[in-house]
């Protein structure tokens, strides 16, 4: 039997919750389990072979469920669709920043949320000498595989694998950094950043004593740091510029076919992989071990302590700036939020917070174009697209510029903070700081406003 999954977004808190919010004085982030932003999921039974549906998203990720979150909170209805094999829930933690709680008290989660996030009180860092796994919420899904988009006259048919036809009237993809969608609407893919990041989680039965903060060592083209997550479990993060490593027959693969390939000299314990092992964190482990030797005990037993199956790696990508201010990010009624939009590297801890802002921008225009005051003319049925199209123009522009800059500035910040000039690294050590700190907090008070229309 073939199933397709629909996310309705039920309501997790009271509307009224919505009112009085939690103040945000500090632009401090929380950490929270991904899976919090888990919606339920409801079978429609049997395929039928055509679907109609004023608002289709495409991908079940932070940006897609919140967006039809938000859409649901405004009174409108959406479909979410999801190529993979279950509700998608990737990485360990995320770490949340002023912005982002906006938008989660806008969506009526917020609170709840707090109650299970730690807030962190500070940021410790200096310059190198030379399975979070709680319960999924929501059953799982039979999800499908968008295969190819087409038009039909004001609408979108999307194909799934299964020979089912989803006919849009407004496509909305949140299909990631590789997204079907964005390709359609003629965006360059991500490039490669030269960098990539080696992730782990570490859980301490007995509590690990670190207080709340953003912990991180730089230099030597390594960027190693931890952030707890409650006082007994811990995120860690290694990023690291392949380039800065000397070749010898080293290969690291990844799924999706890039391979870097590098060795450091002097260093015995070297990340790399076998051509029938794509993954093999054990390796991973001696990489990060071996480029934080210099760390004090405490720290480097984090990494230590890590099991196999909490450590993760990938190539960092982003997409170039000037795409998002040149390509089409919206064409009449299909358009790109989250990592499809925006991918970029991890350095300010913008990615989930951003799809966050796109979700309640998103969401909030649709719904002032859908809902707004009408005129006699607007019970033409062709009026409706033309609302819809008027209301995804003004969500571009809302993102456009907010995009560039979150992409442009994770890049350099990423490039200052892992560089192994000399001149780079006494600057960082001693007139940098401060600046890189500002930058985390301009980029964080930022405020997409409330689900209410006009």
């Amino acid at each position: 039997m073939s199933h397709l999954s629909t996310f309705k977004t039920q309501p997790l808190l009271h509307p009224a919750s919505q009112s009085n919010p939690t103040p945000l004085p500090h632009p401090i982030p929380h950490l929270f389990p991904i899976q919090s932003l888990s919606l339920t999921a409801l079978f429609l039974g049997r395929m039928e072979s055509e679907i109609h549906e004023d608002i289709v998203i495409v991908g079940a990720g932070i940006a897609g469920l919140s967006t039809a979150l938000g859409l649901h909170r405004l009174g409108i209805r959406s479909m979410v669709l999801e190529s993979s094999d279950g509700l998608r829930i990737t990485g360990f933690a995320l770490t949340m920043w002023t912005n982002a709680w906006r938008a989660l008290d806008a969506l009526g989660i917020g609170d709840s949320l707090r109650a299970r996030s730690l807030r962190m009180q500070g940021l410790e860092a200096c310059s190198r000498n030379p399975s979070l796994r709680s319960q999924q919420q929501g059953p799982d899904a039979d999800l499908k595989l968008i295969v190819s988009i087409e038009e039909s006259g004001r609408l979108k048919l999307l194909h799934l694998a299964d020979g089912t036809v989803v006919r849009a009237k407004v496509l909305i993809g949140c299909d990631g950094v590789n997204s079907i969608v964005a390709k359609w609407l003629g965006l360059q893919s991500p490039v490669n950043a030269g960098r990539s990041a080696i992730r782990g989680f570490v859980e301490y039965m007995d509590g690990h004593g670190f207080e709340p903060k953003f912990h991180a060592y730089f230099g030597g083209g390594v960027r190693y740091g931890f952030i707890p997550c409650d006082q007994k479990s811990i995120y860690w993060f290694c990023t690291f510029t392949p380039s800065l490593f000397k070749c010898k027959s080293m290969v690291i693969s990844f799924k999706d076919n890039t391979h870097v390939v590098y060795k450091r000299e002097n260093h015995p314990s070297m990340f790399a992989t076998d051509d029938d092992n794509e993954h093999d964190p054990l390796k991973m482990k001696q990489f990060v071990m071996s480029n934080i030797w210099d760390a004090p005990k405490h720290v480097s037993d984090i990494v230590e302590r890590t099991g196999l199956d909490c450590i993760s790696c990938a190539p960092l990508k982003f997409r170039q700036p000037w795409n998002i201010l040149q390509g089409n990010i919206v064409k009449n009624n299909v358009c790109v939020a989250g990592d499809a939009l925006h991918p970029m590297t991890p350095d300010i801890g913008q990615g989930g917070c951003s799809a966050l802002e796109d979700s309640i921008i998103l969401a909030r225009c649709l719904a002032e174009a859908l809902l707004g005051k009408r005129t006699c003319n607007d019970k033409e049925k062709d009026e409706d697209y033309v609302r819809m199209e008027k209301g995804l123009e003004k969500y571009s522009r809302e993102r456009r510029w907010r995009s560039f800059s979150l992409i442009s500035t994770a890049y350099v910040v990423g490039l200052i903070q892992e560089s192994d000039s000399k001149v780079i690294s006494f600057l960082r050590k001693n007139i940098l700081f401060q600046f890189l700190v500002g930058i985390f907090g301009r980029m964080a008070d930022f405020d997409c406003g409330k689900l209410t229309i006009s």
